[in-house]
């Protein structure tokens, strides 16, 4: 049973976290803003975390984004920045192309982050996540100081607009996290924390992570998964509910923690992928029925 002071947090939370729900745009692969919309209705959620490259790339379809979702009143949780030249197809290939690391892709990505920070401001984004790619275990590492160096720079443009950065978690331990962050010091970037990616990277348990890095906390994904039967190869992202990640310990620490940001729905596998959305937002529900 909760602590009572836990228990009394926890109730009052119950309401908030189904408000604060909302689903990434991008697992919903949509072609075009109405599409988006109806997609929503279909769930039965009117907040999004935004995929800001489409809107970046092609604004002859994704233009009028921001005023599309004002009049159909859906709400703008978040952004989302994705950098180029990724590889997902494997661990070891996400790792060498993996965020702002690779030397081949800086300049791109900088000028696409530098544009991306721009239309953020425009639309009135306060939080933008991102994956920065795989932080270097050691300081000695030249990698490190490149990195954070590059940190700095994506860090200061965004902050120059008032917005807030946080970085994805999963591709390396909690603690190595913590310390890249402490090393950073920029107040603005902090942590989108996804447990089912802690599973997929076999980078520990997700509910000791979530207590390391509790005080970084800007925005949680919902999302779910197995851990890999094969070292070295991914786990399986599976419905949220269906995979091991302790929903009930997850959403406890968050109340101890006294966490009040978005917790936005991820699913990036699988071709049902509106069902499976509206399954975790059904799962949710029952565990913190209003």
């Amino acid at each position: 049973m909760p602590r009572p002071r836990v228990a009394v947090i926890l109730h009052k939370m119950n309401a908030a976290i189904l408000d604060r729900l909302a689903v990434c745009s991008w697992s919903l692969q949509p072609q075009t803003p109405k599409q988006l919309i109806d997609q929503l209705n279909e769930i039965g959620l009117r907040r999004i975390q935004c995929a800001l490259d489409p809107i970046r790339e092609h604004p002859g379809v994704w233009g009028q984004f921001s005023e599309e979702c004002a009049r159909s009143g859906v709400a703008l949780a978040s952004g989302m920045l994705g950098c180029v030249g990724e590889d997902y197809s494997t661990m070891e290939s996400i790792k060498r192309t993996g965020g702002i690391v690779p030397d081949s892709t800086w300049d791109e990505n900088w000028k696409n982050i530098q544009a991306t920070a721009e239309l953020a401001q425009r639309m009135r984004l306060k939080l933008v996540t991102f994956h920065a790619g795989f932080l270097p275990h050691e300081e000695k590492d030249p990698a490190f100081s490149k990195l954070l160096h590059r940190m700095r720079m994506v860090a200061d443009i965004f902050a120059a607009r008032g917005i807030d950065l946080a970085l994805e978690t999963g591709q390396e331990t909690a603690a190595t996290l913590h310390g890249f962050l402490m090393k950073l010091g920029r107040a603005n970037v902090g942590v989108n924390f996804d447990p089912a990616n802690m599973i997929l990277y076999e980078k520990g348990d997700p509910i000791d992570a979530l207590r390391t890095l509790g005080s970084w906390l800007k925005q949680c994904h919902i999302k779910d998964a197995k851990k890999t039967r094969v070292s070295g190869q991914w786990g399986d992202e599976v419905v949220v509910g269906t995979g091991e990640v302790h929903w009930p310990d997850f959403f406890k620490t968050l109340a101890e923690l006294r966490f009040n940001g978005n917790l936005c729905i991820e699913r990036e596998a699988g071709n049902q992928r509106v069902p499976d959305i509206r399954v975790a937002k059904q799962f949710i529900e029952k565990l913190y029925p209003k």
